[in-house]
C-alpha cells in the first residue's frame, strides 16, 4: 500500500515518484504490516475500576448463550495451514497461531464480550455451508466463499493478498475435487475483498474468456480512488484503528471487531471487472448457478452488491450483515455512510429472501442457519441501523450536539443485549456522531465553537487556568486512581500538547489511555486507545517502507494522478508562479492541459494549450513506469520513450513545488510536531 518515496528529480525533469497510493483499501500491501522489531515499554495491568467495570459486563451480558460458538463451528472440514509466507517466502504474512493465546475465560486486560467476539472470529479453516456452497474462514479479516458450479468453481471475493488466496485455494483443493475457477464475484469495493484476485486467477485466462469477473456498477472507479485522495492520513489512522503493530496478547492485539486482521505485507491485486452489475435487481446463471444481485450502493461501500441463490436457499449479505454494528464512520476516516439506505436495503432483502433462505451467508465471520433465525437476524441489524439514524435525527432536532447524541443515545434492550448488535467494529457513540455529520457537518451551531483556538494554543490556555502542568498532573493522578479515565486522558492530552516532552505527562495519560483500551468492546476503540497508549511511551511507530501497487496504479485515471499532485502543492512556493504543460498518452488517446496558476493545479481532459510552456508525448504505461519508481521522467526522455517540446525544465519546477509528506506524523503529539 505505502511507498515511502519521495519527490526525486535530475535534470530537467526526472520525477522518480510522484504519487503514493495509501489507505485502509490497501492494508493488505501496507508497511504496517511489516514486522517491527523495537524496543518498547510494557504495557501495565488492570486497574480495579477496570476490573469492576469487566464485573458489570459479565453481570449484564448472557455469556451462557452458546449458539454462536456452535455457529461458528458448524461445517468445519479442515484448518488453516499455521503460516503463510510471502511469495518470496522471506516472511509470514499471517499466522493464525499468534492468537492462540484467546482460550478460557477473559483476562482482567480486555472486555469479557470482546474477548468473547474474539475467540469466535478465531475458528478457522474450510467449511461446509450447504452441498455445493464452502467458506475459507480466518485467513484474512474477510472470508472466501466457493460456489462450485457444474464445471468449475464460483469464488466470491477474494481476500487481501494474493498469497492468502492461493492458501485458500490450496486448501479447498486438498478437501474437494480439483476444479478450475470458472468466475469471480467482487461483492464491493473495499480492498480485503478483491486484493487477493491474483492468488486465484491471472490477467491471461480473464483475458482469454476462460474466466469471467462479476462486480458492482462503479465498481472499478471506488475500488481505485476510495483510499488515494487522502491516503496518508488515512493510512495513519488506519494503524489506529486495526492496532497491527500492536503486538497481539491479553495487553495488545485481539481482534478487528468483524474478523482477526489483514495478513502483513501480502501481494495486494486487482484485475478489472469483465462485467457490472447494473440493475437493482438482476438475475444471472453462471455455469449452471442461478443467482440473483440485488445492488445495495451507498450502504457499508460505495458500491456493494448481495447475491442470492434459489437453488441453495443461501442468501449472500456481503457486508452489509455482520455479527457486530458496523461503522456508519470509520475511525480511520472515511465518508459517512448512510444509515436510513443501509436499514432500508436490509428491509428489502429480509422482503424478497427471508421466507426462501435456510442459510444466510457474509462475508466476515460466521453463517446464520435456519429460516426463523435468519428473519430474526436481519430484523435486528435492520432496526438497528435505523434506530441509530432516526433517534439521532430526534435528538439533533432537539438541539442535542453530537457529544450530547452519544452520551444519551441508548439501544432498547431487545438489541442492546443480542450479541449480533454489540459494537464490536463500529459503536453506537460514532455511529450516533455519524449520523449528526452526515446532516449538519463539524459544526454544532454554538458560536463559541465556530472558530476555536488551535490545538496547541487551546492547550497552552487551559493548562495555565489549571494552574500549570505540575498542578494539572498532580489533580489528573487523583482522577486516575478513582478510575475517571477518560477525563485524565483529556486532560494529558492538553499537556502534552503543552509540552510534549513532559514524561509524566505522557506516561500518565499513556495509563489512562491503556484502562479505556482494556475496558472498551470495541476492538478498533481498543486498538485506537492501545496505539494512542504506545506511541506516548515509545515515540511515533517506525516503519519500513513497502511496495505500490500496479494493478492500483493502472487503475487510476489520469485526471486523480494530476489531482494528486495538485493535492501536494505547496502554496508558498507556487506563489506568484504559472506554467501551462500538454500530456498526450498515445496509448490510450487522451489529452490534457495542466495549469499552475494562483497557487492551485487544475487540468483540463481533451485539450490542448497553443500556448504551453512545455508538451509531453508518452504511453500511460510510461507514467505508470514512472510512478512504480521502474524509472523516471528524465531516463524516459533520454531513452525516447517521452517525446518533449518547449521547455522540459518546467516540470522539474513544478515538481520543486510539491510536498513530501511522510507517513509516520504525530497524532497524541501536537500540531508543531506535524508536517507542515
Amino acid at each position: 500500500m505505502l511507498n515511502q518515496c519521495r519527490f526525486l528529480y535530475d535534470g530537467a525533469a526526472g520525477i522518480a515518484c510522484p504519487l503514493l497510493v495509501v489507505g485502509y483499501g490497501l492494508l493488505a500491501g501496507a508497511i504496517l504490516m511489516a514486522s517491527v522489531s523495537v524496543a518498547l515499554a510494557q504495557p501495565k495491568d488492570a486497574e480495579p475500576a477496570t476490573r469492576q467495570t469487566h464485573a458489570e459486563v459479565l453481570r449484564s451480558l448472557p455469556f451462557g448463550d452458546h449458539v454462536d460458538f456452535d455457529d461458528a463451528q458448524r461445517g468445519f472440514i479442515a484448518p488453516l495451514p499455521d503460516d503463510i509466507t510471502s511469495v518470496d517466502g522471506q516472511r509470514t504474512i499471517w499466522s493464525i497461531k499468534r492468537y492462540a493465546f484467546l482460550t478460557g475465560n477473559a483476562p482482567a486486560t480486555v472486555n469479557p464480550s470482546l474477548w468473547r467476539q474474539a475467540q469466535l472470529n478465531t475458528f478457522n479453516g474450510l467449511f461446509k455451508v450447504v452441498d455445493r456452497i464452502y467458506q475459507i474462514r480466518g485467513l484474512d479479516d474477510s472470508n472466501m466463499t466457493i460456489v462450485e458450479s457444474d464445471t468449475g468453481l464460483i469464488v466470491i471475493d477474494t481476500l487481501s493478498a494474493a498469497e492468502s488466496a492461493k492458501a485458500a485455494m490450496d486448501l479447498y483443493y486438498q478437501n474437494r475435487p480439483r476444479k478450475p475457477v470458472v468466475a469471480v464475484i467482487y461483492t464491493h469495493s473495499h480492498a480485503d475483498h478483491f486484493g487477493g484476485v491474483k492468488g486465484i486467477v491471472d490477467d491471461d485466462a480473464v483475458r482469454a474468456g476462460q474466466v469471467k469477473i462479476l462486480a458492482p456498477d462503479g465498481f472499478m472507479d471506488h475500488a481505485a480512488t476510495e483510499n488515494v485522495m487522502v491516503g496518508y492520513a488515512m493510512f495513519r489512522r488506519a494503524l489506529y484503528q486495526f492496532g497491527p503493530v500492536l503486538p497481539p496478547g491479553e495487553r495488545g492485539q485481539v481482534d478487528a471487531g468483524h474478523g482477526k486482521t489483514i495478513p502483513r505485507g501480502g501481494t495486494f491485486t486487482l484485475i478489472a471487472p469483465t462485467e457490472l452489475i447494473t440493475e437493482r435487481y438482476e438475475a444471472r446463471t453462471i455455469d449452471g448457478v442461478a443467482i440473483e444481485f440485488h445492488l445495495v450502493p451507498g450502504s457499508e461501500a460505495p458500491a456493494e452488491m448481495t447475491l442470492y441463490f434459489p437453488n441453495f436457499r443461501v442468501l449472500n449479505m456481503a457486508e452489509d450483515t455482520n455479527h457486530t454494528m458496523h461503522n456508519l464512520y470509520a475511525l480511520r476516516g472515511a465518508e459517512v455512510r448512510d444509515a436510513r439506505l443501509w436499514s432500508r436495503y436490509l428491509n428489502e432483502s429480509l422482503d424478497r429472501y427471508g421466507d426462501r433462505t435456510d442459510v444466510l451467508i457474509a462475508q466476515h465471520q460466521w453463517p446464520t442457519w435456519g429460516s426463523e433465525k435468519v428473519t430474526a437476524f436481519l430484523k435486528k441489524q435492520r432496526d438497528m441501523y435505523k434506530f441509530i439514524h432516526d433517534q439521532s435525527v430526534r435528538l439533533i432536532n432537539r438541539a442535542y450536539t453530537p457529544n450530547d447524541i452519544a452520551e444519551t443515545l441508548k439501544m432498547p434492550a431487545s438489541v442492546a443485549n443480542d450479541w449480533s448488535t454489540r459494537g464490536y467494529y463500529g459503536t453506537l457513540s460514532h455511529n450516533a456522531k455519524a449520523v449528526y455529520q452526515k446532516y449538519l457537518g463539524w459544526y454544532d451551531a454554538n458560536p463559541a465553537n465556530l472558530s476555536p483556538l488551535p490545538p496547541v494554543e487551546q492547550a497552552r490556555k487551559t493548562v495555565e487556568y489549571m494552574g500549570g502542568a505540575a498542578a494539572a498532573i498532580a489533580r489528573a493522578r487523583e482522577d486516575f486512581e478513582a478510575g475517571n479515565y477518560r477525563w485524565v486522558a483529556s486532560v494529558m492530552n492538553q499537556v502534552v500538547f503543552v509540552d510534549p516532552a513532559n514524561r509524566q505527562a505522557r506516561e500518565l495519560g499513556a495509563d489512562a489511555l491503556e484502562q479505556l483500551g482494556y475496558q472498551t468492546e470495541a476492538a478498533t476503540w481498543r486498538n485506537a486507545y492501545l496505539m494512542g497508549a504506545m506511541e506516548l511511551r515509545n515515540g511515533v511507530t517506525k516503519l519500513p517502507p513497502g511496495a505500490l501497487s500496479f494493478d492500483v496504479i493502472k487503475s487510476l485515471p489520469v485526471e486523480m494522478i494530476f489531482d494528486l499532485w495538485a493535492a501536494r502543492l505547496n502554496p508558498e512556493k507556487a506563489e506568484g508562479k504559472a506554467m501551462v504543460l500538454n500530456w498526450t498518452f498515445t496509448d490510450v488517446g487522451e489529452r490534457f492541459t495542466l495549469n499552475l496558476e494562483n497557487s492551485a493545479l487544475t487540468n483540463l481532459r481533451g485539450k490542448l494549450s497553443a500556448k504551453a510552456d512545455a508538451g509531453f508525448t508518452l504511453a500511460r504505461a510510461t507514467l505508470d513506469s514512472i510512478l512504480l519508481r521502474q524509472t523516471t521522467f528524465a531516463n524516459a526522455i533520454k531513452a525516447g520513450a517521452i517525446k518533449v517540446e518547449g521547455e522540459p525544465g518546467k516540470l522539474g519546477e513544478l515538481v520543486a513545488m510539491l510536498d513530501d509528506i511522510p507517513a509516520d506524523f504525530p497524532i497524541v503529539e501536537p500540531a508543531q510536531a506535524r508536517p507542515q
